[in-house]
Formats: structure tokens, sequence, C-alpha cells
């Protein structure tokens, strides 16, 4: 039986270290304010160069709306080597600032995972594409669906207009190649929102240091066995520079699918998480596991 609660990973490339000025406050308990809430919840942010945003995007977090479904909060805001200050706005809006010198989206979130605290991590770009005003509805999913990890989808018709039609292609024709590579239900698999359960990054062997690393971690889920699920969101325009460099990064991808399907199909027998307290052994097969998806 293996305890849900493991080592803290770090970047695997270089070192992240806290913001030795300021930390966050918010999600802090005070003790005269009652008793502990029982859930806590870690949102981490990877941030380059996003000065600009930063005050939208932390006005958009529903600390209100998670205190009143049970969850503090804590927003941890990775500064990627910023050249722009953006970590030093960060803190000044309240966000718990980590700073990770390697660069990379891959990177980012190795140091931000590390330093998480919450029992349920929820992550989510720091362009304003994202819409974090619909955490408490997707904890509720998560809870009311018995999920471990849930993905979100950004490639509905109504978001037509917030992504290039280049950018959705290539995030077709990747999510296509997962699907094949692993049989995943995933219908977007490049999306950077996901909201899952501590438990499940102790397990997974997540090897990316790029932008690969937003499908690597839905897939690893997946093919560990953990339930997973998927709904719809609200994409929005991009604010400020589009750093995604399309074709480059979408070559980078391809080849991270393909090192990672390899190794599924080699590896020796792996963890299948069921809970909370604790995971059961089971063998790998080159296949994927049948296990409970939510359908958007």
């Amino acid at each position: 039986m293996t305890s849900n609660v493991g080592p803290l990973r770090s970047s695997p490339s270089g070192t992240a270290a806290i913001h030795p000025r300021r930390l966050s406050t918010a999600g802090r308990h005070d003790a005269a304010a009652g008793p502990r809430l029982r859930k806590q919840l870690s949102i981490v942010i990877p941030a380059l160069n996003e000065r600009v945003n930063m005050p939208r995007v932390l006005a958009t977090i529903p600390h209100a709306g998670l205190a009143s479904i049970g969850y503090e909060s804590e927003v941890i805001v990775v500064d990627n080597a910023s050249t722009d200050g953006t970590g030093e706005v960060a803190a000044a809006l309240g966000a718990r600032v980590i700073l990770q010198a390697v660069r990379g989206y891959g990177h980012a979130y190795h140091a931000g995972f590390a330093a998480a605290t919450g029992d349920v991590i929820a992550t989510g770009d720091a362009d304003c594409t994202y819409p974090f005003d619909d955490l408490p509805v997707l904890l509720d999913t998560l809870s009311e669906k018995q999920l471990d990890f849930l993905s979100t989808n950004r490639l509905g018709a109504e978001n037509r207009e917030a992504m290039k039609p280049t950018h959705r292609v290539g995030n077709q024709v990747l999510t296509a190649v997962s699907r094949v590579f692993f049989r995943s239900p995933f219908k977007d698999s490049q999306s950077g929102m996901w909201v899952f359960r501590r438990h499940v990054w102790n397990h997974l062997d997540i090897r990316s240091g790029g932008m690969p690393f937003s499908q690597e971690i839905k897939n690893d889920a997946y093919v560990r066995g953990f339930r997973c699920g998927e709904v719809p969101i609200r994409y929005r325009v991009r604010g400020g520079e589009v750093k995604l460099k399309a074709l480059r990064d979408g070559l980078g991808n391809l080849s991270q699918l393909a090192g990672h399907r390899v190794r599924t199909m080699r590896g020796p027998a792996t963890e299948r998480c069921v809970g909370d307290t604790g995971c059961a052994l089971v063998s790998h097969t080159g296949t994927a596991p049948a296990v409970p998806t939510l359908a958007d």
C-alpha cells in the first residue's frame, strides 16, 4: 500500500526558489476565524514575461467562490526567468512566487508542483485565455464524478475566434495522434487547464521540460489507470505576445508522443491508483486500461 503523500518533485533541470520578498496571504487560515477548512487547493500558473497580463489573470481567481465550496486556496505563480518584472507584479498582487531559472513550460510546472501544498492542484496559463473563474464548477465536477484528473477542451466551435486557424489544426492533429497512441479520451490534448488530485502527480513519470508537458501529463495519467475526464470551457483571446512557435513546438510534441508511446509499451508493471489511500500494481500491456471517463 502506497501513501498518497509522497516526496515532492523538483524541476529535472536547474533549481527553483521561493521569491525572497513576498509570499501570498491568499487562503491562509486565521485561527480567530474559526475551524480550518477541510480542503486545500493550489492554483499553479507558469509565467514568462506576462507582467501586463498578471493583474487581469489574478483578478479572475474566485477565492470567495472556492471558499464557499470548502476550499482554502493558494496561488503560485512560477516566474520562468522573466525579464519584465512579472514576478514582482505577481507578488505585489498577493501570489506566492516561485523562481524557475531554467526556461520551459514543463520546467515551470515541475517547480510549481513541487512547491504546491494543496490536496488538489489546478493549472492555467498567465495569458488571460483560461477561465479561472470556472474553478468552482470544475472542482464540483471532479468530486461528483469521482475523478482523479480532469482536463478541459478549448476546441469547441464557440471558441473558434480565440485561436488561430493554424493552431487549431495543429491541436487537432496532435490530439488525434494522442488518441491513437494511447486510446485516451481527451479531445484536446494540448489544453493547459487541468484540475487533479495531488496524489496523481506523485505517481507519474513526466520527463518533458517544454511544451509537450501538457500532453504528457494527460496521457501518463490515463495509461496509469487514473480516472480521467474532460469538460468544455470558454477559451479567450490571448493577451500580450504569442510565444508559441507552431512548427517547432508541433514537431517537438510529435517526437515526445512517439517516445512516450515506446515507454508505455516497454515499461515494467506500474502503479494504478484507485483512490486517495493507496495503489495497486498492474501490468503494462501497451494498451491503456479501461477507466471511467467524463464525456463532454
